[in-house]
């Protein structure tokens, strides 16, 4: 397909393994809209309102593809009954965990979507979101997968002894994750989000042995993607995915997010057709970078992975750092536009 796209159309022709006209570019900005708005962290993610135009505005000046209207991992675990640790310079962060004993997964209820004014918040902003895009620019929904989401809500060394040692309590806790995920997923899609991104780091293998994961975590994500009324992308937040690629693709999810740890060639080609490759700018090192090193990185990012479609460029994470730069940031968009036109005639030529 040739000639300018709208940004839907450009990302479901690559999702179908087609070259658009370009790669598409998925930014994914949280709280740098307060920037652009002159708020506070806190501030800004006071008002739906607020999120939606910080979005809008983002959109339009790095000309990126999509728009995000998450806001922070915390706002589930307040639907949990937790609190939420705001900061000046970066993500707000979940607080004491709500699930204090293994005894509490017993009597733990599951949060009604209805009932969360976290998620409420996220759902008006969907709404408002379509109202301004319609269906020309994909609205991102997120959840946390029902695999990870226990790190918020018992802390990591907490839920690594359930997980090895509490079978049947884990299980229980999985059944009613599970039960809000997909509930949370839909009322997203439901709101008028395009996808769902799914974190789920725990199933990375750096985290989980591919035994253990086979009986848990894969299992768990084949029943919640099953369960979800729309295309779920499934990131590992940053951690390694290349020796998982065969066990998510068998998942249902219809993308993965690529870590910068990654060889992002390697991947595309593990892939091999059967989902969407999200990546695989490194968000962290991106705070340093000169718009000189973006270019070269945008342009290696596209040389490995863009032929034959089937790429979206994001960073490795699913979150653009507070602190990388404007210059960073409208050197990715250019560099884009320069090197991810299709057909890619210079990556035989040169790559």
């Amino acid at each position: 397909m040739t000639g300018t796209m709208t940004s839907m159309q450009r990302t479901l022709e690559t999702m179908g393994f087609k070259e658009p006209d370009r790669v598409p570019l998925f930014l994914l900005f949280t709280m740098n809209g307060a920037k652009e708005l002159g708020l506070s962290i806190r501030d800004y993610f006071s008002k739906p309102e607020y999120v939606a135009e910080g979005q809008m505005r983002l959109l339009k000046k790095y000309q990126g593809d999509c728009v995000n209207p998450f806001t922070y991992a915390a706002s589930e675990i307040v639907a949990w009954g937790g609190e939420v640790i705001f900061r000046d310079d970066g993500p707000p962060n979940a607080g004491n965990p709500v699930i204090k004993t293994n005894s509490d997964i017993e009597t733990i209820e599951v949060p009604s979507i209805e009932d969360s004014p976290s998620l409420l918040f996220s759902l008006y902003t969907i709404e408002l979101l379509k109202k301004k895009v319609g269906n020309d620019v994909p609205i991102m929904g997120s959840v946390i997968s029902p695999f990870s989401l226990p790190v918020l809500q018992m802390g990591f060394e907490a839920y690594i002894e359930l997980l090895y040692g509490e079978p049947d309590l884990f299980w229980k806790l999985m059944k009613k994750n599970e039960q809000f995920c997909v509930a949370w997923a839909n009322a997203q899609l439901a709101a008028g989000a395009t996808a769902i991104g799914c974190a789920d780091p725990i199933a990375s293998p750096d985290m989980t042995p591919i035994d253990l994961y086979r009986k848990t975590g894969f299992i768990v994500a084949q029943r919640t993607i099953a369960q979800i009324k729309g295309g779920v992308a499934t990131h590992l937040a940053s951690a390694r995915t290349l020796s998982r690629i065969d066990d998510l693709a068998k998942t249902g999810t219809v993308g993965v997010g690529v870590s910068a740890f990654d060889d992002i060639g390697e991947v595309k080609r593990a892939i091999n057709g059967r989902m969407v490759l999200i990546g695989n700018l490194n968000g962290i090192e991106m705070r340093r970078w000169t718009p000189e090193i973006a270019e070269q990185k945008v342009k290696g990012a596209i040389a490995r992975a863009g032929s034959g479609g089937g790429f979206i460029l994001s960073d490795n994470h699913g979150e653009i750092p507070w602190q990388v730069p404007d210059s960073v940031l409208f050197a990715i968009s250019a560099a884009v536009k320069k090197w991810g036109r299709y057909p890619l005639n210079w990556v035989t030529d040169e790559g």
